[in-house]
């Protein structure tokens, strides 16, 4: 700030310039002065100091001059007075990538929409509204009147006055518009000129003050023509920094549009400029654009911007200012030759960079474009700079949504605007002749486009300007004035000059001898058609809402036409004869001679032509066109040619011109075409065959498609390729013959509606097959409002069959409809013909009808139109059809094919049906036409009739397909004779009309009585079986259910004896019915046992760390910190989960194919996407499945347990017992010298469960056995399986030697086990018999190889273990730190006793394992002890849970209470006021899914079958409570185990009770996981998706200031909201940069993760940094289908199934599965960065 004015305050500096004489000056020369104090003072600009700066040194002041007060203070009065309501309208500015929604029922075209809150609150969200991505750079419509038919104002700006848009006048007091005018022009003046500024602009004195003289930016500026890493390059030559500051440099140029990239002198500045133009030059062969600017420029364009954003505030206080600034912004300026100040910041629009043309675009959005009459103005200033504006725009490399041409869909798209522009600007004729001179250059010398070599970038933002001329025509005028018809002409007459530099542009000619060289240039002629298509239709649409219009139109286009000199006939006329009819034309052959495909007059002087037909106008035509001059056989010609070409192409003709033409073709008939094309050729065809004598008219088809001397039978030859090409045109002909006379569903051309139009196009695409909705809509020709009119039709012709959980909705056309079925229907390609046809066929014969595929019944043509059915009955017509036929019955084979007689056929029942209809609709009499009386005459050769040859042609077997359908004509035939005869069908014909229905009731009595003696003889077969099973009972009594004949008789008398036993643990275990059966190797196909010393058979098997049951999300685990993984906390933070496919192989085999996905591998260019080799995965040979590893199969050991032997060691080992002996071999396996010294520590630990007389070798008095041996490629296996679980649970470096490799394995077998049993409960399904074999099969494997690992590791090392997890449970000597039963997950635990505890067995030098009888009561011990410290654990975790409705007997709630009781005694801080049924009720809820995993774990273990009634669904939680506790011989009363052993558990209980972790837990400082564990789900989503829309809308990332397009992205685990690919929210993670999804799912989902996208509406499935594939939503629209992208936009509702689905793939842990298959199915050829997502 200067020093005189630093105690200058606002008012002060408003009073002054308010007394100045020149007040505009002495603001400008204050902000001139204080700006260069403010801006641009070091090289890097200070955002935050330099807007507290601006805002108290100038921003204040002004607004101090505005209000002449405290700015406060006068925003106040202008609210109480009311002056500062604005009007209705929103006017939100779109950004790129945001939500809009337009209405399909009340929006006046589709460029009417609204912003997400608007929509929200506005009554069209219960209509059909339609959802998709703004490009940016449009406002909100919503309050604008003209947008919409109802509703145009949501809740919050429907101020109930409509008045407000329309109101003119200032509401602001005289001094306050003054201020405002004073102010508004100085500062747009100021903006302006600085906008505005060059280069090379000299600096006034008054910049200057203040800055020092040599201060120069050397200023980068944005393009599209260079990429990042070019800038980069550039820039790191340039101005010497490195890739980090370059990256930051180009991120921001590209964002805001330009950068200063250095400062210094100029001789500085010039040197750097220098450099990135050479270097980037080099690259491009095109310089980057780099400017030197003063300091003091710099500083002034930076607050000009700053000014921008104010402004567009100050206008937002009231109507009032913004009606200032629109006056101020349209003043003309002071020298008539500038222009006003708007029009100067336009017309250098394409100059500015992408910052200041934002700013200047949005302030026109929130001022001018706001208030109608201002809009008026600025739309004529805007069409009389259109032309300017969209040269500098193509010339311009930037995208249209930041160019001001993107301003016309706001203006004319306007009804009102629009008819204003037009009768005032001439806007159509300006748009016109704007694309004229742009796409002058591609005239040749003949006026026609010629697009050879054009420029396709140039050339697409030329079509750009085709929009606006459809915006301009969008709405039609209700009325019409003179003016408005003067010049809506002199437009149309400029269009007709536009199409015709079309008309026969781009002409080929067929190649013959070679093929051609260079594919000639045809896409860009298409584009322009496809781009005209509905401006076309539009312009008709215009003509036919006035008759003197449409006439004059009509005598515009008649007189374009004749001036076009395009394909002149190059021969004199000559004489054709056929049939005694002469026709007189010059001949032309489209095979020789060059043909164009555009013809765009000649179309839309048909499409008028039936216009006037339609409004009856076609009576006054002859006032405006000289009927001489209207030849429609000449204005035929070309149409009839491209019809032939396209007959031509098809016969394969013209193979040798290349793709080119064949594309040419193929667009001429596809539906996006078709409608201003092929179509229109077919009604200027139809046009033309109602004005000619038929005769003449069928003479000059035959001459055209070259087969009149074919017909005339003065052609032959022996050449195979001519004849075939002869039957193709002649096939194509009739094809021809068959839609000029069938295809009437045009309104005009008969008495038909568009709704008419589009259910019969709907008819046939439904008669191919069902159809989605989305297939019927591409199917479907769109009209300019993208409107195909489907839904007003869909439901009368067809019926919505609904998708299930995966798939789409399909639309079933309904029976009564298949009746409109045309098989030649003119739309069809060719595979939709055979298709269609095949697909009715098999329905009729499923019906039982015939498979005759008859004509439809046309509607009748238009009185104009009625003489095309003379073709039918004329002489040239019944000859083509004769020697047709006659070539069939004559059998001459390469004359015919069955296409063409089909074709004939169809022809001949249009002929009878035609007959038929109007003998049927007036008296014989007065009808001339007379095609039966023809057809059965001799023809003029004296050959056989017609009628005749039909006749024959029954007979025929190379005709048997047909049979149906000549029966069907020969019945025509007779019913068209006794309509003409007036008498009823004959005897004949009668019985040939029931035949089909009296052979259909044939059969179908037939199949009754087939099924009816097949009942017989099952129910005899039936009652034989009964007599045998009675008679021979005996025998079926000895046979054993299990199946196992095979063994040995005492162990089948054993398991006769205690087949009922199912139990799986203790002394009482039941026997293993049958262990693996042979299995077959899935790659050699050899079948093998599961042995011991056989080679290994493996299971494919992925394993992988999951966090599906965690209890606190984001918690990750770590073996650097706390007991894990020796101990599992109880909320399950991170498994390790290990899944399987169930497909077998030889261990031999697998590695043979893994050595050869190996060497495959790294020769393909994707695969190293799909599969880590360094990480050892591979794809299942079989299903694909992605695998990391191979689980060996291992067999079960026989289970032979003698229970009179097992009774009696239960009588001496009790649990005490038990405990004792195990403690004592744990004290006894350590070194005597440390026993000795720790002796008396260690009887105070174990004090009651000390017994000294107790050896350490007791262990082994109950019975030990030696280990099982296993081949040593079990035992290789074994140690794959091993090291991998630990590597990829642990992620760690392999290393099998690592102790915690064991306890890794007892994890994920415990793991994997809880989590299908969540499943199961999740799914409500059976705890046994739910499983697919594959999960089966992959469980036991898990389990039997995690039972056998600790044989591969050290038994010192397993002993340890065994011994840290038992400190848990009882007190064991030298034992420190212990667990907490809190702190403990007792299902992991369980599993790492059991499968350890065969270590304490082992002796120094001799392998042995516990016997059968020892393993038992092991088990058993095990079991209840973990069971009792799990229910303890229970108690403990509900101390403050809610009350509780308890049930059960009343001992089981006195026993829970009395454990209750003990438990509270010993923990300080447990509630003691608990009723036992509650406690009871509340264990047996909790310790439920720990008994269901223990039996899922020991049926696996010991393959003891559980109860049957295990293996249905429960009727409650806790329903199954008894059988588990059998299967697990536990009592029913589980607290029954506390009373049993009282002396044993009290003193546990204490033990457990006392550690300090439960006073800790109880007092709330560590969080306390409840029983049962809650399940997880994936999130709620709402229902409708326009709710997570409108979240993402007001998501604001938390990591960025600025408001760019986002990519909201949500965690469908945890539900956060994330800001995905956005350079804001990279972190690192392991030292890379990640983006957020991926640095999220790695603490919240163990690296996997699921993500819903939510603007493209799409899932995003991760599972690791490198890896992710897409997946469906699992919303839907009301067609069962989904939106990717939102591509369609239609309503979306969740379908709950989908989202299920979605919910299992996460719980069955298949998403890295599923990711595998997705990218194998894809292909991909280049990486997608996931890990930047």
């Amino acid at each position: 700030m200067a020093d005189g004015e630093g105690s200058v305050n606002g008012l002060q500096l408003c009073t002054r310039w308010w007394e100045a004489s020149d007040r505009g000056a002495a603001i400008l020369h204050y902000i001139l002065e204080q700006v260069p104090h403010i801006y641009c003072l070091e090289a890097e600009p200070q955002p935050v100091e330099e807007e507290q700066q601006v805002q108290e040194h100038i921003l204040y002041p002004l607004e101090c001059f505005l209000f002449g007060e405290d700015p406060s203070d006068g925003l106040q009065k202008l609210e109480h007075k009311n002056y500062g309501s604005s009007s209705q309208q929103c006017g939100r500015v779109f950004k790129e990538g945001e939500t809009v929604y337009s209405c399909r029922d009340c929006a006046i075209d589709p460029t009417c929409v609204l912003c997400m809150d608007c929509f929200q609150n506005s009554v069209h969200k219960g209509h059909r509204y339609k959802m998709h991505a703004s490009s940016g750079g449009g406002f909100c419509d919503c309050g604008d009147l003209e947008a919409w038919k109802t509703g145009p104002c949501c809740s919050q700006h429907d101020l109930g006055t409509s008045v407000a848009m329309e109101t003119d006048d200032c509401v602001l007091e005289a001094e306050l518009q003054e201020r405002a005018q004073t102010l508004f022009q100085v500062l747009l003046c100021y903006i302006t000129d600085l906008m505005v500024w060059e280069e090379g602009d000299e600096l006034s004195e008054e910049m200057k003050q203040g800055m020092n003289e040599n201060t120069y930016y050397c200023v980068l500026y944005n393009d599209e023509h260079h990429s990042y890493d070019q800038v980069i390059y550039a820039l790191q030559r340039a101005i010497s920094c490195d890739h980090n500051e370059a990256h930051t440099h180009t991120a921001l140029i590209d964002k805001e549009g330009r950068r200063a990239v250095k400062r210094g002198t100029l001789r500085t500045c010039q040197q750097v400029k220098d450099l990135i133009r050479s270097n980037s030059e080099h690259i491009t062969q095109q310089a980057l654009r780099v400017e030197i600017l003063h300091s003091a420029v710099m500083a002034h364009q930076t607050f000009a911007l700053r000014l921008g954003a104010w402004l567009q505030q100050i206008i937002g206080y009231s109507v009032g200012f913004r009606q200032v600034f629109c006056q101020v912004a349209l003043e003309p300026g002071a020298d008539s030759d500038k222009p006003c100040l708007i029009s100067r910041l336009m017309l250098h629009d394409a100059r500015l960079y992408k910052g200041a043309r934002k700013v200047i675009h949005e302030l026109i959005f929130c001022s001018l474009l706001m208030e109608t009459e201002y809009k008026k103005q600025f739309a004529m200033k805007f069409t009389e700079h259109y032309k300017q504006l969209q040269e500098d725009f193509i010339s311009d490399d930037h995208e249209r949504n930041i160019s001001v041409t993107a301003l016309s869909v706001q203006i004319f798209t306007v009804p009102t605007l629009a008819r204003q522009l037009i009768e005032e600007g001439s806007v159509i004729k300006v748009i016109i002749d704007t694309v004229m001179e742009m796409l002058r250059e591609h005239l040749d010398n003949n006026q026609r486009f010629h697009f050879q070599g054009y420029n396709s970038d140039k050339f697409f933002r030329v079509q750009v300007i085709f929009h606006d001329l459809r915006y301009i025509l969008i709405s039609k005028p209700t009325t019409w004035t003179e003016q408005l018809r003067g010049k809506f002409l002199e437009g149309f007459s400029a269009f007709l000059g536009l199409l015709n530099c079309m008309q026969g542009m781009e002409e080929v000619k067929r190649q013959f001898g070679q093929h051609i060289e260079v594919e000639p240039e045809w896409e860009a002629g298409f584009s322009i058609q496809i781009q005209l298509r509905h401006i076309l239709s539009m312009f008709q649409d215009w003509c036919s809402s006035d008759e003197r219009v449409l006439l004059l139109a009509f005598q515009e286009c008649h007189r374009a036409l004749l001036r076009c000199t395009n394909q002149p006939f190059h021969s004199e006329p000559t004489d054709s004869y056929m049939c005694k009819h002469i026709l007189h034309k010059r001949p032309y052959k489209v095979s020789q001679e060059p043909v164009s495909i555009h013809l765009p007059i000649t179309r839309l002087l048909a499409g008028l032509y039936v216009l006037l037909c339609r409004a009856d106008a076609v009576k006054y035509l002859s006032d405006f066109v000289d009927p001489e001059h209207l030849d429609f056989s000449a204005f035929a010609e070309h149409p009839l040619r491209c019809v032939v070409l396209a007959a031509e192409v098809s016969a394969e003709m013209w193979r040798r011109n290349g793709l080119s033409l064949v594309s040419q073709v193929y667009y001429y008939q596809d539906v996006k075409c078709r409608d201003e094309m092929f179509d229109k050729d077919i009604i200027m065809l139809q046009i033309a065959a109602s004005k000619m004598d038929p005769n003449h008219f069928l003479m000059l088809i035959l001459l055209r498609f070259e087969l009149f001397e074919v017909f005339n039978g003065n052609c032959s030859s022996k050449d195979q390729d001519l004849l075939k090409q002869w039957n193709r045109l002649t096939e194509e002909m009739l094809n021809l013959l068959i839609v000029i006379v069938g295809e009437r569903y045009v309104p005009g051309i008969s008495n038909v509606t568009k709704q008419d139009v589009t259910m019969r196009e709907v008819i046939h695409l439904l008669c191919i097959e069902p159809m989605a909705h989305s297939s019927l809509v591409k199917g479907l020709p769109e009209n300019e409002s993208h409107e195909t009119g489907l839904e007003s039709v869909i439901a009368k012709v067809a019926t919505f069959k609904k998708p299930g959980v995966s798939g789409h909705g399909l639309y079933e056309l309904k029976k009564e409809c298949l009746k409109e079925f045309n098989p030649f229907f003119y739309h069809y390609t060719k595979s939709q013909h055979s298709k269609a046809e095949d697909a009715q066929k098999k329905r009729r014969a499923q019906d039982g009808s015939d498979k005759a595929l008859r004509p439809p019944v046309p509607p009748p043509f238009a009185p104009a139109f009625s003489s095309i059915v003379r073709l039918l009955c004329c002489d040239v017509f019944i000859h083509v059809l004769r020697r047709v036929l006659q070539r069939a019955v004559e059998e001459r084979c390469t004359l015919w094919s069955e296409a063409m007689i089909q074709r004939a056929l169809h022809l001949v029942g249009q002929a009878l049906i035609e007959e038929k209809t109007q003998l049927e609709a007036s008296n014989v009499d007065e009808v001339s036409f007379d095609f039966s009386h023809k057809a059965r005459t001799v023809g003029s050769d004296h050959g056989k009739s017609l009628f005749h040859f039909l006749s024959q042609m029954k007979k025929l077997p190379s005709l048997d397909a047909q049979k149906d359908m000549i029966n069907w004509l020969l019945q025509m035939f007779e019913i068209v004779k006794c309509l003409r005869e007036k008498s009823s069908p004959s005897a004949v014909c009668a019985v040939d009309q029931t035949k089909p229905e009296e052979s259909f009731q044939d059969r179908k009595r037939k199949a009754e009585a087939a099924k009816l003696h097949r009942q017989k003889i099952m129910a005899q077969m039936s009652a034989m079986q009964k007599n045998f099973i009675e008679t021979h009972k005996m025998l079926y009594d000895n046979v054993p259910e299990s199946g196992s004949q095979g063994e040995p008789a005492a162990f089948m008398d054993c398991a006769m004896e205690f087949e009922e036993r199912h139990v799986a643990v203790g002394p009482q275990q039941g026997v293993c019915p049958a262990d693996w059966e042979a299995l077959t190797c899935i790659l050699c196909q050899e079948e093998q046992e599961v042995q011991a010393q056989a080679p290994a058979m493996v299971l494919t098997a992925c394993v992988q760390r999951s966090t599906v049951l965690t209890q606190y999300r984001g918690k990750t685990l770590s073996t650097k910190e706390g007991s894990y993984p020796l101990f599992m906390p109880p909320d399950l933070a991170v498994g390790t989960h290990t899944g399987s496919c169930g497909h077998v192989m030889h261990a031999t085999c697998w590695q043979k194919y893994f050595e050869a996905v190996q060497n495959t591998t790294r020769n393909r260019l994707h695969a190293e996407l799909i599969i880590d080799l360094e990480n050892g995965e591979y794809m299942c040979p079989l299903c694909k499945s992605l695998c990391n590893t191979v689980v060996p199969l291992i067999p079960l050991e026989p289970s032979k347990l003698n229970y009179e032997s097992a009774k009696l060691v239960g009588e001496v080992l009790t649990l005490p017992r038990w405990i004792q002996i195990v403690v004592a071999r744990i004290k006894g396996l350590r070194p005597a010298q440390r026993a000795d010294s720790n002796a008396d520590v260690g009887k105070e630990e174990t004090g009651f469960l000390e017994d000294d007389q107790t050896d350490f070798r007791s262990i082994h008095s109950f019975g030990v056995r030696p280990p099982p041996k296993y081949s040593s490629s079990i035992t290789e296996m074994l140690v794959v399986c091993a090291t991998t679980v630990h590597r990829v649970g642990l992620q760690t470096a392999p290393n099998e030697l690592c102790p915690h490799v064991p306890v890794m394995t007892w994890n994920t077998c415990a793991y994997t086990i809880q989590a299908i049993e969540n499943m199961l409960q999740e799914e409500g399904k059976a705890l046994f018999g739910s499983l697919q074999n594959r999960q089966l099969s992959g469980l036991k494997a898990v389990v039997q190889f995690s039972a056998v690992q600790r044989l591969k590791s050290s038994q010192t090392v397993t002993q340890k273990h065994f011994t840290d997890m038992l400190a848990v449970l009882v007190p064991v000597p030298d034992t420190e730190g212990t667990l907490s039963v809190l702190e403990v997950d007792f299902f992991h635990l369980l599993v790492g006793l059991v499968l350890s505890i065969p270590a304490l067995y082992q002796e120094e030098n001799v392998d042995l394992q516990p016997s059968a009888i020892s393993t038992a009561y092991n088990h058993l011990h095990l079991v209840q002890l973990l069971t009792m410290a799990h229910i303890v654990q229970v108690l403990l975790s509900s101390h403050d849970t809610s009350e509780v409705i308890g049930g059960g007997d009343e001992e089981e709630s006195k026993a829970a209470e009395a454990l209750y009781s003990t438990v509270s005694q010993h923990t300080e801080g447990l509630r003691t006021s608990v009723s036992g049924s509650m406690m009871a009720d509340r264990v047996r809820r909790g310790v439920l899914p720990f008994l269901r995993c223990a039996a899922l774990f020991f049926n696996c273990l010991t393959g003891v079958p559980p109860p049957e009634a295990l293996s249905s669904t429960a009727d409650s939680p806790d329903s199954h409570l008894p059988l588990l506790c059998s299967y697990l011989a536990l009592p029913c009363n589980l607290f029954q185990l506390f009373q049993e052993h009282r002396d044993t558990v009290t003193p546990l209980i204490q033990r457990w009770c006392g550690n300090e972790a439960i006073l800790k837990a109880l007092k709330g400082e560590i969080n306390i996981v409840r029983y049962p564990r809650k399940r997880n789900r994936l999130i709620d989503l709402p229902e409708d998706y326009s709710v997570l829309l409108n979240q993402a809308s007001h998501f604001k990332c938390p990591k960025s200031s600025d408001d760019e397009r986002k990519h909201p992205t949500l965690c469908l685990f945890c539900g956060t909201m994330l800001c995905s690919q956005s350079p804001c929210c990279h972190v690192q993670l392991d030292g890379e940069e990640v983006g957020a999804c991926t640095a999220h799912a790695a603490s919240c989902g163990a690296g996997v993760g699921m993500f819903l996208r939510v603007r493209e509406c799409e899932i995003v499935l991760m599972a690791s940094r490198t890896r992710g594939s897409t997946y469906p939503a699992p919303y839907l629209d009301d067609y069962g289908e989904t939106d990717p992208q939102l591509g369609r936009g239609n309503p979306l509702h969740l379908c709950p199934e989908r989202y299920k689905k979605l919910q299992q793939l996460w719980q069955q842990h298949c998403i890295l599965e599923e990711i595998a298959r997705s990218l194998e199915v894809l292909n991909v050829m280049f990486a997608f960065e996931w890990q930047m997502l």
